[in-house]
């Protein structure tokens, strides 16, 4: 959900200021210490390595995110042109890999980053809201159980687009949500209304001719793509053979800026959006509704791939590639330190991968339930980390604020 997304990032634009957008606007040479804790002096560490294998870092991610959305792209033609069990089934095991790589990359998220804010010709916003909002109101999109001719694609008033999809998304009301990866998810799955499996939508839903099927179909087709071009865009801003784009500006920052910004979107994902706004707040409403991928029934994947996206800055890794993570920085500054922030992202990603699926049947169980302690311990252990990365914030002379509601 938007609001709830946005929260975070302005606590973090609070903490840094509001200076970064001058900072960048004014050009790489004009750079703050907003991170820098008062009276400390510049750092003596150096973690040029850790923030340029950082940026590299975020472009491999990003990169894998766009090639998996395009297998997505591919997997929907076929849907599109030969609807059938098996084409479907094709479609949703590559929704499935496409959201999981973006969501290992939501830790570069929280800091002002193209992400979130993005100085584009249509406005200053970055993609973030439109491509993983939620949670999602199935109706505003299409038919649910109790009222068949729900949503904009059955409304042929609406001319269907990518502008008349996007300019109604989340404007009355922030479940309105129109694009990315849930409004796909919902179109490959359906709704989900078992506790016990994901949504069941038959392959029929997109046979040709049928005049309000071939507006689904075109929906599908339309907001597929619209995920591709934004991530596209946003690995771009992270490509180093590109011209002006922000990760220029990134590496031009101050060090202790960049760390800040870095350690930020690290502890604010862990410490207030995973552990608080996908996890804790479905937990304590039992909705199904809160949970974020609750049409495909993945959302166990996504909150590990989200601690892994945390994981894989710390340690420097991304699959076979291996960088410089902060790791390495902080076992130079104080090695104690290092130690236990290593042990608990060991731990977290632990406690993360042990959360049973599906997710709807633990929010639906009792308290002291075995999936409910496995939940609830992954958000203890999140909490834990969180507290631990502003600890290393101030091990390298930053003040590091993360969200608390």
């Amino acid at each position: 959900m938007r609001k709830r997304q946005k929260t975070a990032i302005l606590v973090a634009a609070a903490f840094l200021g509001m200076a970064t957008t001058s900072a960048f606007a004014s050009g790489p040479g004009v750079v703050p210490s907003n991170f820098a804790a008062p009276g400390t002096a510049a750092p003596t560490y150096g973690a040029a390595a850790e923030i340029v294998s950082y940026t590299a870092l975020v472009h491999r991610s990003y990169t894998d995110a766009y090639n998996k959305a395009v297998v997505l792209q591919t997997a929907v033609a076929g849907l599109l042109a030969n609807p059938s069990a098996a084409t479907l089934s094709v479609a949703r095991e590559a929704w499935i890999g496409a959201h999981v790589a973006y969501s290992q990359t939501e830790a570069f998220r929280f800091y002002e980053g193209p992400i979130d804010f993005a100085a584009k010709e249509d406005g200053d916003e970055g993609p973030e809201g439109r491509l993983n909002a939620w949670p999602l109101n199935e109706a505003f999109i299409d038919y649910v159980k109790g009222n068949p001719k729900a949503g904009i694609i059955n409304d042929t008033s609406i001319a269907l687009s990518e502008k008349s999809i996007r300019e109604r998304d989340q404007v009355s009301d922030e479940s309105d949500v129109t694009t990315g990866y849930h409004a796909v998810e919902f179109l490959l799955w359906g709704q989900d209304d078992s506790k016990t499996g994901p949504g069941a939508r038959p392959a029929s839903d997109y046979a040709a001719g049928d005049p309000i099927k071939e507006r689904r179909r075109l929906y599908l087709s339309t907001v597929t793509n619209g995920i591709v071009d934004d991530l596209l865009w946003l690995t771009a801003q992270w490509d180093v053979r590109n011209g002006k784009v922000f990760v220029h500006q990134f590496t031009a920052l101050d060090q202790r800026d960049a760390l800040g910004r870095i350690i930020t979107g690290m502890a604010t994902l862990a410490g207030f959006e995973l552990s608080s706004e996908r996890m804790s707040v479905a937990l304590d409403s039992g909705d199904q509704e809160d949970e974020t991928s609750c049409f495909s029934d993945t959302s166990h994947l996504a909150f590990a791939a989200n601690q892994q996206s945390i994981a894989n800055i710390w340690f420097g890794e991304l699959g076979e590639w291996k960088g410089t993570g902060l790791q390495a920085l902080v076992a130079r500054v104080d090695p104690a330190l290092e130690k236990r922030v290593s042990a608990q992202v060991r731990k977290t990603s632990a406690s993360l991968a042990a959360i049973p699926a599906p997710v709807d049947r633990i929010l639906g169980s009792p308290e002291g339930s075995a999936g409910r302690a496995k939940m609830e311990a992954a958000v203890a252990n999140l909490a834990s980390e969180s507290k631990l990365l502003v600890e290393v914030g101030k091990a390298l002379g930053l003040t590091i604020a993360v969200a608390t509601e």
